[in-house]
């Protein structure tokens, strides 16, 4: 009897064991659109990020593989926007996407929240249109050690994931604040980032895609899943208390043609291929051909990641059905504001090139001119001097118009500021000089001849 018991209940714990296999090795398969966005790399993309404005360009590109989303059916990959709503201490970090000019719909909420003591809780939430409800990732925490520093050679318990044992590390609160991308948004001069780019008007290093299969995509980032499943996990729980009322039910945006085209099942050709499954894991094998690497894992670096340009001076988007949004005005364009509204707020006016030329006469010493050069002393000994065509020529450079410039005047004027009598009286010994005494004053005069 005995025996037959211990049959029952190994059979028993067998079977709960395969259960628990099957459950942890079930394709991540929704039949939803966010099946085509993995967050559990949209999750690690975020721990490595810098700045949430170099995580928006790493998730919309390429070459990650990540961003696999059509939500308006139009064939081409749409573009991630992040938007960052700040409450306090909390940050609720959305990923929306543009369906067209006046609907947007939110694919997931990264929630971020800080406590008194410094510590960081995050999760990123899917959105339920596309998910389904509840669908919450989050890092493993280690909540019995979550107020100590994390030790580097901790590896927690093992769990299976495809089929494997996999190695968890378990992460602490302390630990979530110290990535790179929690730091940014804590610092005290942190402006919350709104992506600036909307439907029609897209960055210039964006240029869109033809999406994959699901199956490809499947194919592909299930060779992380074991990373994947060493560090994130599903919650089934909100860590943000105000989760439902500061953003679910105030800012959250949904698209009624995504409901449309869930409902009539548009979305279900993304299955159609399985055999594309093969192709995607062999394109990751050849990306990684000694094995996956954390630390080699491609990324862009975010120090390049600030666009340099502001919407409306980008090249356009390269979608079909927008081209012709591209002939709105492009007053949002700084460069294109007049350019005498820019000679406000720039010290131009030292630039003389920028201003009329008469505007700058009255600030030349027109009348210091004759006084520092020889020929304002040459009336008091060479009345009958004809020398004025030399001084005009050394007016030229100055191109004022010869109306002010008046080349006789400064000659008539300074005799006048002279008593005529002391004039005679101090040059009266020049008068009685000897010839050699008057040649030699004459040649000084840089040595022009006296006719």
């Amino acid at each position: 009897m005995k025996t037959m018991k211990s049959i029952t209940s190994l059979i028993l714990f067998l079977f709960l064991g395969f259960t628990v296999v099957a459950q942890e090795n079930k394709e991540e398969k929704l039949n939803l659109p966010g099946d085509n966005l993995n967050l559990y790399a949209v999750m690690d993309l975020f721990r490595e990020s810098e700045t949430l404005e170099g995580f928006e360009q790493n998730l919309n590109a390429e070459d990650s593989k990540i961003n696999n989303l059509d939500l308006n059916n139009d064939g081409k990959v749409d573009y991630i926007k992040v938007i960052d709503n700040v409450q306090g201490e909390a940050h609720t970090i959305v990923l929306q996407v543009a369906i067209n000019e006046k609907e947007n719909q939110d694919v997931a909420v990264f929630t971020v929240q800080k406590d008194d003591k410094g510590q960081v809780q995050v999760q990123l939430i899917g959105d339920e249109e596309l998910y389904g409800k509840d669908y919450i990732i989050e890092p493993i925490y280690d909540n019995a050690s979550s107020a100590s520093t994390p030790n580097p050679g901790y590896a927690g318990n093992t769990n299976t994931a495809q089929k494997q044992n996999v190695v968890v590390s378990k992460t602490t609160y302390v630990e979530v604040a110290s990535w790179p991308v929690i730091t940014y948004i804590y610092v005290p001069s942190y402006v919350a980032w709104h992506s600036p780019w909307y439907w029609g008007y897209y960055p210039s290093y964006w240029n869109t895609w033809t999406p994959y299969y699901w199956d490809y995509y499947y194919g592909y980032h299930s060779n992380y899943y074991n990373y994947y499943y060493g560090y994130y996990h599903h919650s089934h729980y909100y860590r943000y208390p105000y989760y439902t009322d500061h953003y679910y039910h105030n800012n959250r945006l949904y698209s009624p043609t995504v409901y449309v085209h869930i409902q009539n099942k548009v979305y279900k050709n993304t299955y159609s291929h399985p055999e594309s499954r093969v192709q995607g894991s062999a394109d990751f094998n050849r990306k990684y051909p000694n094995g996956y690497n954390p630390a080699t894992k491609p990324r862009t670096s975010s120090s390049a990641n600030r666009p340099t340009t502001r919407p409306g001076v980008n090249q356009p988007s390269t979608r079909p059905d927008v081209k012709t949004q591209f002939s709105r005005p492009v007053t949002t364009n700084p460069t294109a504001r007049p350019s005498g509204s820019n000679q406000s707020t720039r010290p131009a006016t030292t630039n003389p090139t920028a201003r009329p030329g008469g505007s700058n006469q009255p600030s030349r010493p027109a009348v210091n001119r004759p006084e520092n050069s020889p020929a304002v002393n040459s009336p008091t000994t060479q009345p009958n001097n004809p020398r004025p065509s030399i001084n005009s020529g050394a007016n030229k450079p100055e191109a004022r118009p010869a109306s002010t410039t008046p080349i006789s005047r400064p000659s008539d004027n300074k005799p006048s500021t002279r008593p005529a009598t002391s004039s005679p009286e101090s040059k009266s010994p020049a008068k009685t000089a000897s010839p050699d005494n008057r040649k030699s004053k004459s040649s000084s005069n840089s040595e022009r001849p006296i006719k």
